[in-house]
């Protein structure tokens, strides 16, 4: 007789990542429509969840409940190696090349420099020797600028250049609220790009690299300060190519100031902002015969990040009037809506 059935699956830790899960999840789906077909039931409602501390009972669950003890093979933040924490980051293949990258030729050639010097690294370590004066020769970058300047495109960018993944990790992500943990995630990020033969990322570094606290009283401070030790440390082993992307360079610690290689990501040129139109306005958008990337390249003040959002705003606008075409007028409209918030904004 077909019947329904409840199946509940728990244990998949947090820390494992998303495409991992899903990954997972996937698996279970494909096997619960077997036991469909070899068992003869109707529906089986497959939930797929986590074993997190946030979802177990409470310790004083009054008299009558009960809760599953621990496994004896799970293990708690402190206990984990550092193998496992690595876990949780994992490379992918990088989203846009060179060719996509529009940033001023000084800029540009720059970029291209430093790429060039890793490449030549095997050269001069290994068949030159320089490894005897410096036994970890490391490859840092540090790509400073305000937002919307193409500093994570570029690290896509370098990563496609050198056929390799990447590895993306913000401060966020690093950061633990368990004292302690920050400088075990620190390690883990590195060992996690060399696992992977990945070219490090590592977003909102400022907060990461900044100088270390003096006179420091409190457990959240002294956490801060074994999170930049540990990353001094990794700095000097790894082997690998680490990018961070920063949007204030100003209070960076002088440990890590000296220990790479800055490039500064500065607002598009005049060039760039025409390139950067043409990019954005992909042929299938209905916009108007004035509609001319040359003319609104004279909008100056703004970046890639702003010409994509004006003319996603402006599609938008024009969709809900009703509007058949996108004018010029449109365009224009979008960025001085853009700036004028960003300066509010910045007034507040």
């Amino acid at each position: 007789m077909a019947i329904d059935q409840n199946i509940h699956v728990t244990g998949i830790p947090r820390y494992i990542p998303e495409p991992i899960r899903k990954d997972c999840s996937d698996k279970l789906s494909e096997a619960v429509k077997d036991l469909l077909f070899r068992s003869g039931m109707k529906k089986i409602n497959l939930t797929v969840g986590t074993d997190s501390p946030e979802e177990r009972p409470p310790d004083d669950c009054g008299e009558g409940s009960s809760r599953q003890p621990r496994s004896s093979g799970s293990k708690s933040n402190e206990e984990m190696t550092v193998e496992e924490r690595a876990v949780q980051y994992q490379a992918r293949k990088p989203l846009y090349g060179f060719d996509f990258l529009v940033i001023a030729d000084e800029v540009l050639e720059t970029l291209l420099s430093a790429v060039d010097l890793i490449l030549v690294r095997e050269q001069v370590f290994n068949e030159w020797n320089l490894k005897s004066i410096e036994p970890f020769p490391r490859a840092a970058l540090n790509f400073h600028g305000q937002p919307g300047t193409g500093k994570t495109l570029a690290a896509h960018a370098v990563a496609s250049y050198l056929k390799k993944p990447m590895l993306s990790a913000s401060y966020a992500q690093i950061e633990s609220k368990y004292v302690g943990d920050g400088s075990k995630n620190v390690e883990a990020v590195f060992h996690a790009a060399e696992r992977d033969n990945a070219i490090l990322f590592i977003d909102e570094s400022d907060s990461l690299l900044s100088r270390r606290l003096v006179n420091v009283t409190q457990g959240a401070e002294q956490a801060i300060n074994s999170m930049r030790s540990q990353l001094l440390i990794c700095l000097e082993n790894y082997q690998g190519i680490v990018i961070f992307s920063t949007n204030l360079v100003e209070n960076y610690d002088r440990g890590f100031e000296t220990r790479m290689r800055h490039i500064h990501f500065p607002l598009p040129d005049r060039k760039a902002r025409v390139q950067l139109w043409k990019n954005h306005l992909p042929k299938e958008l209905p916009c108007a015969v004035d509609v001319n990337p040359e003319e609104l390249a004279e909008l100056d003040c703004i970046c890639g990040r702003d010409i994509k959002n004006a003319v996603i705003d402006a599609a938008l606008r024009s969709a809900r009037k009703g509007s058949r075409l996108i004018t010029k007028a449109d365009l224009v409209d979008a960025v001085v809506r853009l700036r004028d918030s960003r300066i509010k904004r910045d007034e507040d």
